[in-house]
C-alpha cells in the first residue's frame, strides 16, 4: 500500500467578470464552497497555461464578461495499490462535488512511506491496517 499526492486540473466557469484577477478570485471561492466541508483538505491553486510555443498565459480566459479559469486541485489519497487507483479516487471524490466542471488528472506523486524501516514494513504499518478499512471492504458494506 502507498499514499499518493494527486493534482487535478479543473476548468471553472465564472460569469459577470471584467478582469482576470476578479475571475480567479471568484473561481477559487466558488470551488472552495463546492468542496467544503467534505473535501476541505483539498488545496486549491491557480492553474498554469501556456501557448503552443511555450509562452506563459494567465489562468483565466475572459470573453463577453464570462471567464474560464484553470485551477489545480491537490489532494492526498491514502492506502492505494497503484498510482492509477489514486488518480481515479481523486477524480471521483472531486468530481462528485464539482458538478459539470471538466477535470483532468495532471500528476500523481507517490509519497515516501515513513513507517517502513530497513527490514520492510514496520510495526506502525500493521497498526494502521487495523484502524483503516480496506477500500474493497468499504464498498462491500454499502
Amino acid at each position: 500500500m502507498m499514499d499518493c499526492r494527486v493534482v487535478v486540473e479543473a476548468a471553472v466557469p465564472v460569469y459577470d467578470v471584467e478582469t482576470e484577477d476578479e475571475a480567479i478570485r471568484i473561481a477559487i471561492s466558488k470551488t472552495g464552497e463546492m468542496l467544503n466541508p467534505d473535501l476541505k483538505y483539498v488545496e486549491i491553486n491557480m492553474g498554469s497555461r501556456t501557448t503552443p510555443s511555450g509562452e506563459s498565459l494567465p489562468p483565466a480566459f475572459i470573453a463577453a464578461d464570462e471567464a474560464l479559469v484553470a485551477l489545480e486541485l491537490e489532494m492526498t489519497v491514502f492506502n492505494v495499490e497503484q498510482e492509477e487507483h489514486a488518480s481515479r479516487i481523486a477524480r471521483k471524490e472531486i468530481g462528485q462535488r464539482l458538478e459539470n466542471i471538466p477535470l483532468k488528472v495532471l500528476s500523481v506523486e507517490v509519497l515516501e512511506d515513513d513507517s517502513a524501516n530497513a527490514d520492510g514494513e514496520g510495526d506502525e504499518a500493521a497498526d494502521d491496517e487495523e484502524l483503516i478499512p480496506e477500500f474493497d471492504d468499504l464498498v462491500e458494506d454499502r
